[in-house]
């Protein structure tokens, strides 16, 4: 009896989260707004609801082989100006 061969499945590639490039991170520096830095790296995917002033930026892109490129970004407040910058 002969065997049946099927061809490999294609997996596409998947984004999740906000994109962080080097060209974003650039523009961040101390002293900015909550606002001027929502304007740079878009909506924070998690804010901290025990303390609104730690914004999390995730980025994740899944290739199809399987393999994953992450990037992190933490930027921290105080009396709404950036104070960190965390990668």
């Amino acid at each position: 009896m002969e065997s049946l061969t099927f061809p490999s499945v294609h997996k596409i590639d998947v984004q999740q989260g906000n994109l962080i490039t080097d060209e974003m991170v650039e523009l961040l520096r101390p002293r900015l707004t909550k606002k001027q830095v929502q304007y740079v790296m878009g909506t924070p995917l998690v804010v901290d609801t025990f303390n609104p002033n730690h914004w999390d930026y995730v980025y994740q892109y899944r290739f199809g082989d399987g393999t994953i490129e992450e990037r992190k970004l933490r930027v921290i407040f105080d009396q709404g100006r950036v104070v960190t910058i965390d990668q």
